[in-house]
């Protein structure tokens, strides 16, 4: 299966489907969680999906109600307003790497096989892993480890990057790790290494700024009881989501009025859904996964 989708039935249902409503799901990936959607509209339904990545877009659903936006979602209101779209019902993003972006070696986002460092969602994309890893400095490696993969010794891993790529470029998967060898203990290295590659393929997507320009749109392109539905796979992605429901913004705390009520642009609907361990054990990429649904205010 290209992609395997994660908590289908629950980010589905946080939707609240209205048949004849119009839908967005902002990362079509394998198309799981979109023909799910469609399933439950009706012929008057009408479903836009986003997806730049051209694996993704050769899996484009054969259905009238169905249009395939190739862009990348941090641009979802001035795509949907080019189909004079303003108002949508329900919006769906299931954040992260798909199951076959994984899978697929010569992407370079796993850290099981030996593919080149590439990482782009988008392959027209000027940034790749390769990019990062050989170009940017000490310093800003280091600051891309530890704010990216929250490493405490990213220090030292960007140091010892820096001095093994000026004797020779590092171009693969296996020649990073074996580059980082004495940073992988061989009871952390899993972990250690996923850390590295999460920071290195942040960075290249610029995922924590899409996200951010993404969910400042919601409240804008919500109808008054549009539904979103989000699910994520790393603390970063879950603190963005959680406080931008929470606080209407990513930092700080939310102003308050003359009589001290916090206005905010949208609510949470019900509380944070994981997956059951059934889910997980048939489904490995589930185990991080956390949903967040809201509506607007």
């Amino acid at each position: 299966m290209y992609h395997n989708p994660v908590l289908l039935k629950e980010s589905i249902d946080g939707l609240n489907i209205n048949p004849s409503g119009i839908y967005v799901d902002v990362t079509f990936g394998g198309g799981g969680h979109s023909q799910e959607i469609l399933n439950r509209l009706g012929p008057e339904g009408k479903l836009f999906a986003f997806d730049q990545d051209p694996d993704a877009v050769a899996n484009k659903l054969k259905d009238d109600r169905f249009i395939l936006i190739e862009e990348n979602f941090k641009n979802i209101k001035r795509f949907l307003r080019f189909y004079g779209i303003r108002k949508v019902d329900g919006v769906l993003a299931d954040l992260g790497v798909s199951s076959h972006q994984f899978d697929a070696s010569e992407r370079g986002f796993s850290t099981r096989f030996d593919g080149d460092l590439d990482m782009r969602m988008n392959q027209q994309s000027e940034l790749s892993a390769f990019k990062v890893i050989n170009t940017y400095s000490e310093e800003d490696l280091a600051n891309v480890l530890f704010q990216y993969g929250e490493l405490r010794n990213n220090r030292a891993i960007a140091k010892k990057i820096v001095e093994e790529r000026a004797i020779t470029p590092i171009k693969t998967s296996f020649n990073l790790k074996a580059v980082l060898k004495q940073f992988l203990p061989a009871s952390k290295e899993h972990k250690i290494l996923a850390q590295i590659y999460q920071a290195v393929r942040i960075e290249v997507n610029q995922e924590l700024e899409v996200l951010k320009d993404f969910l400042i749109q919601m409240p804008l392109i919500l109808s008054d009881t549009g539904r979103l539905s989000v699910i994520s796979y790393h603390s970063l992605e879950d603190r963005l989501v959680k406080r931008f429901i929470q606080y209407g913004k990513f930092d700080g705390l939310p102003e308050k009025d003359f009589f001290g009520n916090v206005e905010v642009p949208m609510k949470k609907v019900g509380k944070l859904i994981i997956p059951t361990k059934e889910e997980i054990a048939t489904n490995n990429r589930a185990r991080s996964a956390k949903l967040r649904i809201a509506t607007k205010s």
